[in-house]
């Protein structure tokens, strides 16, 4: 069970949790915070020869709904243009398998939940 953090920001501390499920299903790390002008990619990984995107987005109450739901789709046109920016850097683009991914992490008064979508969302609406 996912404990909510004390000393860390809850931000760093969810992407900490993210990253450490991630490389128990065997995903690899291959940047963290990818940042260019079109935006940020909180993780960027792995997964066998695929490039997966991850948001990774925490919720500390339901008020304003889901910490997956708060993706919307400004913020999912913001990723793949920061996702094309980071594949053209690394020669890559269209030479890769790759998705975007999303982690939501639900901190309640009983525990912590932890909610991965493959493939949240299709690049092909932009």
């Amino acid at each position: 069970m996912i404990t909510p953090p004390k000393n860390k920001k809850v931000g760093d501390a969810a992407e900490e949790e993210a990253l450490l499920y991630l490389h128990k299903e065997g995903l690899t790390l291959l940047t963290r915070n990818y940042r260019c002008s079109r935006g940020e990619i909180d993780l960027i990984m792995k997964d066998k020869n695929d490039i997966i995107f991850v948001e990774v987005r925490v919720r500390n109450n339901f008020h304003y709904g889901t910490a997956v739901s708060s993706v919307n789709s400004r913020k999912q046109k913001k990723l793949i243009l920061t996702a094309t920016h980071y594949l053209c850097q690394q020669n890559c683009f269209n030479k890769v398998n790759c998705r975007f991914d999303i982690i939501g992490i639900s901190y309640t008064p009983i525990g912590a939940n932890l909610e991965w979508i493959k493939n949240a969302f299709p690049v092909q609406h932009f």
